[in-house]
């Protein structure tokens, strides 16, 4: 099957509900675009959490980062978890407040039809600000069962795989006595990810794609003069 390439991605903007979202649902993906590219520049989101979770947030956000020399800038909100549909206006502000601020070739967010009220919220809202990008809707397994068949895989090492296994226990101690928050559920969905797609690994993380345009004419876009001066900084912030 042709594969087309995100390797000439300059700017990637990551965004969760809540603090370990992007890693379930994309950390795999970051690991691979890293290696591909460790120049490339990060935005990562995360919209709600508080007390230990700030702080797994942050611990994770940074070693998922690690591998990487260009911009990171994470940034920690605190909007209420669960409730994000009562908090709709002040979330849609942020949302149009970051679409100003950023200008990703990829948005990671999260899936339209997610069972999740605060997921539904934020990937709605994607669509609202970045309405002219490549949003990729990572997908999270859940008791609800809520799951369907992606549009878009992207293959993942087994060094990978096992990287964003072991950084999601090792960094979110506090969600390990959740049923679901294992290494086998992280496994599994890799691996019947890998079957869909074919591969080579074994491994893959699945996309929902709703809209993509395509090209025949070459990348001839100029380089970025700055991004010389912006090698390694990673910046952290939260409300």
């Amino acid at each position: 099957m042709f594969q087309p390439s995100f390797h000439s991605a300059q700017t990637v903007l990551c965004i969760g509900a809540h603090s370990d979202d992007i890693e379930i649902g994309c950390g795999g993906t970051l690991l691979e675009l890293l290696d591909s590219n460790p120049s490339i520049d990060i935005h990562w989101i995360v919209l709600s959490g508080e007390g230990r979770r700030v702080d797994e947030a942050k611990t994770s956000a940074e070693s998922f980062l690690s591998r990487g020399t260009g911009r990171h800038n994470v940034l920690l909100k605190q909007f209420r978890d669960s409730y994000f549909p009562t908090q709709w206006e002040a979330i849609k502000d942020y949302f149009h407040l970051l679409g100003r601020q950023v200008q990703p070739d990829i948005v990671f967010t999260h899936r339209s039809d997610d069972a999740h009220q605060d997921h539904r919220v934020v990937s709605e809202l994607t669509g609202c600000a970045f309405r002219n990008h490549l949003v990729m809707e990572y997908e999270i397994a859940k008791y609800d069962g809520d799951l369907c068949t992606p549009n878009v895989f992207m293959p993942i090492s087994r060094r990978n795989a096992q990287v964003k296994n072991d950084l999601l226990m090792e960094c979110f101690e506090s969600q390990r006595s959740k049923q679901w928050f294992d290494e086998e559920t992280f496994k599994a969905m890799l691996r019947l990810r890998g079957l869909e797609s074919n591969s080579s690994s074994g491994y893959a993380e699945g996309f929902h794609c709703r809209k993509m345009c395509i090209t025949a004419v070459p990348d001839n876009r100029e380089p970025d003069a700055g991004a010389v001066d912006r090698i390694g900084a990673c910046d952290v912030h939260s409300d």
